[in-house]
């Protein structure tokens, strides 16, 4: 079997597993599952951003759970960024759509891309969602305080404080190439994230 093959046949599986999971949690997670909160059926999009694909992607700063600053300029001419806004920690989607990216880790990696992952919770409400649910592989931002300040520049902080589920491909000139202002209530498709990123190429 050719190393090709073998390639396609992993990748396959990863894909598979990823967009099969129907539950917030793997069924092993019973205890953790037992700590989400329920939020409901929420209406889809509460925010309109004004950003469109050829915008200069606003620069910012954020405190990340590794107790380190990130900065989206650092990536500039090396790497191209998903910035990928959630509503809340310890909710249903979000504890669903974050772990499972680190079952397709590899397939950032391959496209040159790093994940940066914000919401508007505290530190300490971030790092313990965050190691509750096992760890992820990208840095986990705080948007915090100022309350929503990067959600508000990108257009996506909803009416009740916490941030649309959205997604920003930005490349390595800092231009925006893809935005998805999503269904706040489902998670992402993570094939038509890849062929944006194949875009890119």
């Amino acid at each position: 079997m050719s190393r090709r093959i073998s390639y396609l046949i992993v990748l396959t599986i990863c894909v598979g597993c990823l967009l099969s999971m129907r539950t917030p949690l793997p069924a092993a997670s019973e205890q953790f599952r037992g700590k989400i909160f329920s939020t409901g059926e929420m209406p889809p999009v509460d925010s309109r951003t004004e950003l469109k694909p050829g915008d200069k992607a606003p620069d910012f700063t954020l405190p990340s759970i590794s107790g380190e600053s990130v900065s989206l300029s650092r990536f500039l001419g090396t790497k191209n960024v998903v910035i990928s806004f959630v509503p809340a920690a310890w909710t249903p989607v979000c504890s669903d759509q974050w772990p499972g990216y680190n079952v397709v880790k590899s397939m950032f990696d391959e496209r040159d891309t790093v994940m940066l992952g914000i919401t508007v919770d505290n530190i300490p409400t971030l790092y313990a969602w965050t190691e509750e649910m096992g760890g992820v592989w990208f840095p986990v931002l705080s948007d915090f305080w100022p309350h929503g300040a990067v959600a508000r520049k990108y257009g996506v902080l909803r009416s009740d404080g916490t941030t649309e589920r959205a997604l920003f491909v930005v490349d390595k000139q800092g231009m925006i190439r893809y935005i998805d202002v999503h269904n706040i209530n489902e998670r992402p498709k993570l094939e038509v994230l890849m062929q944006e990123l194949d875009s890119l190429k």
